[in-house]
């Protein structure tokens, strides 16, 4: 029984995908919710899954197609693999078949469309590269991964071309690598640009003290993780409180801009930026003035492990009123962060580094963090932007006031 593969119900704000990867080909047989393909939005991969214990029949759209919502991308044959209506199909042909397709294998080896297109932009002889997919199919990787080991390897001279060497040399030591940006990627630049050309974008600077959250965190994060379930205690927990609390103070900051109405928020959705391989993505933190420490630790780290497995939903990576983004795991020491549109700040945290300040006239080293809050002067003026970052920083210098809310 044969049975149409569709692309998924994208929600309003996507309007098309891209076929990013084919796992299966076909004629290779597939298990029930076995992955199929992947289709590459804007915003998040969405994985399409086998519907049951079959063979994929047909492929509708090549890797790199675009499709729409619940468009036919496959035809897909219920039914195991070896079944008497496959075997009676192809056991006799294939007594016939075997020369020509063992004459066939040792010229042209099984290539994937996406390992052969690579393979014929890149000049590379198929039989050259060593397949590492079922029945010996040459996949996508294998492609990639000969051409890094040849580009790698120095370039030997041939005995029977002594002058070739000079020029191939040349060509190693400057290896270019051109490949398409992925819709993610794209949708990524599109955005920054819109939020540098449309907004009145002004950064803000502060410096906190972090000994006090330190020292919190020294006391108490051993306990913390015991009671919680093995949930740790960390920085951003803190910070996403602190930030809750002052957007309550400053509701222009938590508001946002629709053409020229400012909309007041009446809730704190935190988006917190993480990194991935395919790109930066915000999953947010709904409600977040009615979320414990806990809570959001949680959350923050479900939503990392997820965002690198691509498994995050458009639904949890839309909306937020508030964005905060941490540089300084990666050693950033100080840097100014571009608005997530149509939100009107975010805030930047950076690396704690000790350094000599001063504290009641005498000279002390301290752990501080440089905080950035970008913000659109639009709506916020600078008053309001300063008097935002200051409270933050109260707020982290003595956590007590995260409890007490004030």
């Amino acid at each position: 029984m044969s049975t149409e593969i569709k692309a998924p119900t994208f929600p309003e704000s996507v309007q098309d995908g891209t076929v990013a990867t084919w796992h299966k080909q076909p004629g290779e047989a597939c298990s029930r919710d076995e992955l199929i393909v992947d289709i590459e939005t804007d915003k998040v991969v969405l994985e399409v899954v086998a519907p049951a214990d079959g063979v994929l029949s047909e492929v509708m759209k090549g890797e790199g197609d675009t499709v729409l919502s619940n468009e036919v991308i496959a035809v897909f044959t219920a039914g195991a693999a070896g079944s008497t209506g496959a075997s009676t199909e192809t056991s006799e042909p294939a007594k016939d078949e075997a020369p020509a397709a063992e004459s066939a294998s040792a010229d042209d080896k099984i290539l994937s469309p996406a390992a052969r297109k690579l393979a014929e932009e890149n000049n590379i002889e198929p039989s050259s590269i060593a397949g590492t997919g079922k029945d010996g199919r040459v996949t996508k990787e294998d492609v990639m991964n000969h051409i890094s080991s040849a580009s790698s390897k120095p370039a030997a001279a041939p005995a029977s071309a002594p002058a070739a060497p000079a020029p191939l040399a040349a060509e190693g030591d400057r290896v270019e690598k051109r490949v398409p940006m992925t819709r993610l990627r794209k949708r990524i630049a599109e955005r920054l640009l819109d939020a540098t050309s449309s907004t009145a974008m002004l950064t803000t600077f502060n410096e906190v003290n972090m000994a006090p959250v330190m020292e919190l965190r020294k006391q108490y994060k051993d306990k913390f993780e015991k009671v919680h379930n093995g949930t740790r205690l960390g920085f951003m927990g803190l910070f996403v409180k602190a930030a809750t609390e002052a957007l309550k103070r400053f509701p222009a900051v938590n508001a946002s801009l629709d053409g020229d109405d400012i909309v007041y928020h009446g809730y704190q959705d935190i988006g917190v930026a993480v990194s991935t391989e395919k790109g930066l993505v915000v999953p947010v933190l709904r409600n977040s003035e009615k979320m414990s420490v806990a809570e959001v630790e949680s959350t923050i780290r479900d939503f990392g492990l997820r965002a690198r497995d691509g498994k995050l939903s458009i639904d949890e990576m839309t909306g937020g009123t508030f964005t905060i983004t941490n540089g300084g795991v990666f050693g950033s020491l100080l840097s100014t962060p571009i608005l997530n549109l149509p939100q009107t700040a975010i805030l930047g945290m950076h690396k704690i580094q000790e350094r000599p300040m001063a504290v009641n006239g005498e000279v002390k080293i301290l752990p501080m963090m440089y905080l950035a809050l970008s913000y659109d002067h639009r709506l916020i003026d600078g008053k309001e932007a300063v008097q935002f970052l200051v409270a933050i920083k109260e707020l982290l210098e003595d956590p007590a006031r995260i409890l007490l809310e004030i």
